[in-house]
């Protein structure tokens, strides 16, 4: 069930015992969970965190630590299914659920033993009514009860009253049969899509704020969730802007030192200031040429895979008098005088080259004197660390590193990570560069499809679903700007990257049209995977906690696709 106040229901209770934490291995948990960890801290609370990729990994990590325990927090999982059918828990544990997944599984919703969900619904959730979907079947056990009772009547009244029962029991079975139908009906709409809702680094934030607990740190990670989550395109502009709106009137109440005390600032101080930022990745820490020409907004728009679209970023940097010289040594070496007004010179250029949305709002952290990091920035970088392909290196080592990254002690893991972030932006725009090139991008009917090939350079970097989404959002904005078709807006596209070579397994993801990216991002991929592969026998894994990711073995890919096609056709 929902819980009504946060830090009564939640915090409260778990105050005095042992907490298991189970965290996703995506960037908003991280902050959620850094938030959580802090307030532990601050009240000595035990806890033990366990980051889990999907349920067979959140099956084994709560029997390995289901000893003693009475608590389990589940950070970004949990929601979309059944928890108590899928862990079997001891009567007495209870499970708070802080999850972005949509839509939440009402046997979670509806129990009020040992369920509790720590975000509010949404206003597009569209629950259902508890009786629309649970039936109380006792009445049946009445009536046959009935029929037994009076076997001691008068043959002639009995066959009367057998014939009124039957009537009874068939008028019954029809009012049954109705309301199943009625129930398959609301289910299936219910959960036809998967989306996401509120951010959990947003939640927990709220918490920390009812508690008084809330400082900077805890302001800036929540912020770097809530950025993640438009990033990755798990929210629309619409939710982002009002949350930011929100999390501007935290920023103003811990950052409101007036101009006269800004000399006398420490050294080790930590400042957030609202702001619009450029769609540019990484720009301060790299090239501004290098930024524009691995960012999906400009590399996009103005067609970078070509020639023509090439000569375009000339233009649009001539426009801005901006020499090429100075574009292309690094961000922080530029002439200050145009390195101080680079929004403005960028947005007063965009326009004309069709870059009409170039900034969006903000925030930005500065750390004492030297260091500078933009929201955008750092959610780059620890998805960066936490799907880093480096040998010897475990999934939770990198969930510890980007752990780590967030804290502002660590500006040594944080230069590394921005190091990894470019790495990956290199790898992403080299792959949507070959599957451009190679037409590589096919129309399959109601879908494109798209297959990085084994042996591409960095394929490894794909075969992780955090990067895998970027690369598959990166490359249909990409077709839909090149190709000449009206049709392509509408349609999805299905990606399949190498998973696992010895194995012989594949990565795939589905995501929906470009305008629905726009407005919402609702994705029916998930109901659709699950019935290509239940109507061809094809050896599947739906493990992850977002539906439209699935492993599969990679010999069944063609007939997997037919029924696919046949399915959404």
């Amino acid at each position: 069930m929902f819980v009504d106040d946060i830090r009564d229901q939640f915090y409260d209770k778990v105050l005095h015992s042992r907490v298991l934490v189970l965290v996703s291995y995506d960037v908003d948990a991280i902050c959620a969970c850094k938030i959580l960890q802090a307030l532990f801290q601050c009240d000595h609370v035990q806890y033990t965190v366990v980051p889990v990729s999907g349920r067979q990994d959140l099956e084994r990590a709560y029997l390995e630590h289901s000893e003693q325990l009475k608590y389990v927090v589940m950070i970004n999982c949990g929601a979309n299914m059944d928890i108590l059918e899928v862990l079997q828990p001891e009567e007495h544990v209870q499970f708070f659920i802080c999850d972005s997944h949509r839509p939440i599984d009402l046997f979670n919703i509806y129990n009020d033993t040992q369920i509790r969900l720590l975000m509010a619904p949404d206003e597009d959730d569209n629950i259902p009514a508890y009786e629309e979907v649970f039936r109380n079947e006792e009445s049946d056990g009445d009536e046959s009860g009935i029929e037994s009772d009076d076997s001691t009547e008068p043959s002639g009244k009995r066959r009367r009253f057998d014939e009124a029962t039957i009537e009874r029991q068939i008028e019954r079975r029809q009012k049954k049969r109705q309301w199943e139908d009625k129930r398959n009906k609301i289910m299936f709409e219910y959960t036809e899509y998967s989306y996401y809702g509120s951010s959990s680094a947003v939640v927990m934030h709220n918490l920390a704020w009812k508690m008084s607990k809330d400082t900077n740190d805890l302001l800036w990670w929540a912020i770097v969730g809530l950025t993640d989550q438009l990033l990755s395109k798990k929210i629309d502009r619409e939710k982002y802007v009002s949350d930011v709106t929100e999390l501007n009137r935290h920023v103003s109440r811990h950052n409101h030192r007036g101009e006269e005390e800004e000399d006398t600032v420490s050294i080790n101080s930590m400042r957030i200031s609202f702001t619009p930022e450029l769609q540019l990745v990484l720009y301060r820490h790299w090239s501004l040429f290098d930024s524009l020409k691995h960012s999906s907004y400009t590399a996009c728009n103005l067609k970078l895979w070509t020639l023509k679209g090439n000569k375009r970023l000339l233009e649009f940097l001539a426009d801005m008098g901006i020499p090429l010289a100075q574009c292309k040594q690094k961000f922080s070496a530029m002439d200050v005088s145009l390195k101080d007004n680079i929004r403005e010179t960028l947005e007063a250029s965009a326009k004309k080259f069709g870059l009409d949305s170039i900034t969006l709002p903000s925030f930005q952290v500065q750390y004492g004197f030297k260091n500078k990091y933009c929201a955008f920035d750092m959610a780059y970088t620890i998805g960066a660390s936490l799907e880093a392909v480096e040998k010897d290196k475990t999934q939770e080592e990198n969930f510890l590193h980007a752990l780590d990254c967030l804290s502002r002690s660590h500006i040594d893991k944080q230069l590394h990570a921005l190091e990894l972030s470019k790495r990956q932006m290199k790898a992403l725009v080299n792959q949507v560069q070959t599957l451009l090139d190679m037409a590589q991008v096919m129309s399959a009917g109601p879908f494109l499809y798209a297959c990085v090939q084994d042996g591409t350079p960095d394929v490894q970097h794909f075969s992780r679903p955090n990067c895998l989404n970027l690369l598959a959002r990166f490359t249909l904005e990409a077709y839909v700007k090149m190709v000449k078709s009206k049709r392509a807006k509408t349609q999805p596209l299905v990606m399949t990257a190498p998973l696992d070579l010895d194995k012989g397994t594949s990565l795939v993801i589905g995501i929906p049209p470009l305008p629905e990216l726009e407005q919402s991002s609702k994705n029916f991929f998930g109901r659709a995977f699950e019935q290509a592969a239940e109507k061809t026998g094809s050896r599947t894994l739906h493990d992850k906690f977002d539906p439209s990711i699935i492993e599969m073995k990679t010999e069944d890919r063609s007939k997997f696709f037919d029924a696919l096609i046949s399915l959404l056709t």
